[in-house]
């Protein structure tokens, strides 16, 4: 399943970069997000990964996070294993004024069970809710400076 969703985030995209490029910010606007550890490659970088760790409350989930493009400001794209679960991230970022930078999102999600595919047939509104929550959080934390873990 492929999409793309996206966001206009009232912030100059240079403070959306320096907020986006902090693996000790993804906690304020990744909800379940408990802690990362890095796996391999220098951080940050191409070629890099790392492990995050999410709960859920009654599910919990390992993610491996794999930098394939890492172009800031305008891009950063990343793909993310987990059991059943293959993902391909495209993250793309423009200034469209002198304080706005609108960012782009390219999901694709390629299902390795067939519970998960079964999943992504069922329920495709749910992966995309989940990515536009994402994004809203991520805005809320720059513009606002609002916190999930806060919540």
């Amino acid at each position: 399943m492929k999409y793309t969703t996206e966001i206009i985030i009232e912030a100059p995209l240079a403070e959306v970069i320096h907020k986006m490029d902090s693996v000790e910010n993804m906690k304020h606007w990744q909800k379940g997000l408990i802690h990362t550890e890095h796996v391999s490659g220098t951080p940050g970088e191409f070629g890099a990964k790392m492990k995050l760790h999410y709960d859920f409350g009654n599910r919990k989930m390992e993610l491996i996070e794999t930098i394939t493009k890492r172009s800031f400001p305008n891009e950063f794209h990343a793909t993310y294993n987990t059991k059943g679960m293959h993902n391909i991230q495209q993250n793309y970022f423009d200034s469209i004024g002198e304080n706005q930078t609108k960012w782009i999102s390219k999901s694709e999600f390629q299902p390795t069970t067939f519970f998960m595919r079964a999943m992504l047939f069922l329920m495709p509104s749910a992966f995309k809710k989940q990515s536009a929550q994402y994004m809203l959080n991520f805005k809320n934390f720059v513009e606002q400076g609002l916190s999930v873990c806060d919540n």
